[in-house]
């Protein structure tokens, strides 16, 4: 007997809870240094752009296959290519990516959202405060992580032990289910997160000069620093890439989460104005409270030189090094460092419980079990996966994983779904399916938009990715020499865990069809 499908309580919820999956770490880490980076207010230009051509398009294009797929009973991605590709043999694998790219984020960015948790415990306790200078910021975080022994940490148990709590909350929120577990911690969550955001970005923008380290890094001249634009960098191709590459981060498309999410949905249920509304949500979080807060409060501390060597070195360096650092020379900084990591930390909850609901949907959908069975083999098979980037951290698993996982399989499978849609579902039937419930209609050029600019947009990235940089990733040629048998057993992972996928796939199909 087939099980149920579940479904969300609330429109409100459906939205918070995709727009939960867009809000996490890259909104308030990666974003405000990849501004820095790529020209400062000359990237809102290519990142807007991007966001018109390539975001909201590709966020509309996975709500709708995602409800058109749950009609037929499919929460991800195999499912629903099998039905819109007139049940084609082959068209199906290609779904694969969009289930195995959110196992492999799921494994590292889980133990990145542990750290926050245990920042959030050290920041309140006064731990993070005994912290006063950028070396000693830096020794805590990598004794923390297990990277070196020194005064702060001892051993890996710390990071350990809160890496535990985070998974535990994880499965618990996730085996909830869809109403009772994500959309409520979705709907309670980000109300929160607004709320402590809003605070910080207060506190940040109204500090006192008394409290900075020069008269003229002020927060006026920290918010001039990452808006005032740099135009010559727009005829560097790599700020269009860069651009490019933070909306498929920042709105979640192309993983594979906004398809399982919408496959909930009921026919009649408006896609267009949901998924502008949650796209909205997410972009305001991005752009004014992640533009204003790390960049801004770095900037007062480090100064114009100081912030671009923090930038440079890496988003972690900004978030745990820059921002606490800052946050220990103001009153009350261990209360507003409180509210920084536990910010992210709901963050990056919203969005990893996303990461889970593919895999486990897959489960329940194709193989027809229960969810609390299909929560205990997400959990077994992602608790494995985990302790490799937790106990080899040092050793480029996380890099590894972050990009075939997070970046790589991201880009191809968004190409992938655009082509889909538009050519083998074909735009006139995809336009009309898009529309179904709407409150409102788009303007025909979105249909031009859809069919012709976002998949040329995706494919020139493709190629561009292959042409410069593939031939030295997959040969290793920037691989210290010491670390390549660590990244080559990462790549065999990554390879078998695609391809028991795969066989999964495969054995789900030949199930059906000897029951049909």
């Amino acid at each position: 007997m087939q099980l149920q499908r579940q479904s969300w309580g609330s429109k409100i919820g459906v939205i918070l809870a995709v727009a939960g999956s867009a809000i996490g770490l890259g909104n308030f880490l990666r974003f405000p240094v990849q501004a820095v980076k790529n020209g400062g207010g000359a990237f809102i230009i290519p990142y807007l752009i991007s966001f018109l051509l390539l975001g909201i398009p590709l966020m509309w294009i996975e709500w709708t296959l995602g409800r058109f797929g749950g009609g037929f009973g499919h929460g991800t991605a195999p499912g629903m290519f099998h039905n819109i590709a007139n049940k084609n043999r082959f068209i199906k694998y290609f779904g694969v990516i969009g289930i195995f790219g959110p196992i492999a984020i799921f494994t590292y960015y889980t133990y990145i959202e542990s750290w926050l948790l245990g920042y959030s415990i050290f920041s309140i306790t006064g731990k993070l405060a005994a912290c006063q200078d950028q070396t000693s910021m830096v020794a805590f975080l990598q004794g923390y992580q297990g990277l070196e022994k020194n005064g702060f940490f001892s051993s890996l148990v710390p990071a350990y032990i809160f890496f535990i709590l985070t998974f535990g909350i994880n499965l618990i929120t996730v085996a909830g289910g869809i109403q009772k577990g994500i959309e409520r911690v979705c709907k309670y969550g980000l109300p929160v997160l607004f709320v402590l955001g809003i605070v910080l970005m207060i506190r940040v923008l109204t500090l006192s000069p008394m409290y900075v380290e020069h008269p003229d890094w002020t927060p006026i001249a920290g918010l001039g620093f990452l808006w005032n634009p740099d135009f010559s960098s727009l005829l560097d191709a790599k700020v269009w890439l860069a651009a490019a590459g933070q909306i498929f981060f920042t709105l979640s498309v192309g993983i594979g989460v906004i398809l399982t999410y919408a496959s909930y949905l009921t026919k009649n249920d408006d896609v267009i104005l949901s998924g502008l509304t949650a796209a909205a949500t997410n972009e305001w979080v991005e752009i004014v409270l992640g533009g204003s807060i790390a960049v801004t409060s770095a900037f007062l501390f480090f100064g114009p030189a100081g912030i671009k060597d923090v930038a440079g070195s890496g988003a972690f360096n900004l978030g745990f090094v820059a921002m606490p650092l800052a946050l220990n020379h103001i009153p009350y900084g261990s209360v507003f460092g409180f509210f920084w990591f536990f910010l992210l930390f709901i963050a990056g909850v919203t969005s990893s419980i996303s990461l889970a609901q593919p895999a486990i949907a897959f489960l329940e959908d194709e193989f027809n079990l229960d969810r609390k069975k299909a929560v205990k083999i997400f959990a077994a098979v992602t608790f494995v996966l985990c302790n490799m980037t937790v106990f080899l951290l040092g050793k480029g698993f996380l890099d590894e994983f972050d990009f075939w996982g997070g970046t790589f399989a991201l880009v191809l499978f968004g190409t992938i779904e655009a082509i889909l849609f538009s050519w083998v579902f074909g735009i006139d039937k995809a336009w009309d399916e898009m529309h179904a419930g709407s409150d409102i209609t788009l303007p025909r050029f979105y249909r031009f938009i859809i069919k012709y600019i976002t998949p040329t947009f995706l494919v020139v990235i493709l190629v561009s990715w292959f042409l410069r940089e593939a031939k030295d990733v997959i040969l290793m040629k920037n691989v210290p020499d010491e670390m390549v048998p660590f990244i080559i057993f990462a790549r065999f992972i990554l390879f078998a865990l695609f391809v028991a996928i795969a066989y999964l796939v495969h054995i789900a199909w030949k199930q059906k069809e000897k029951k049909t």
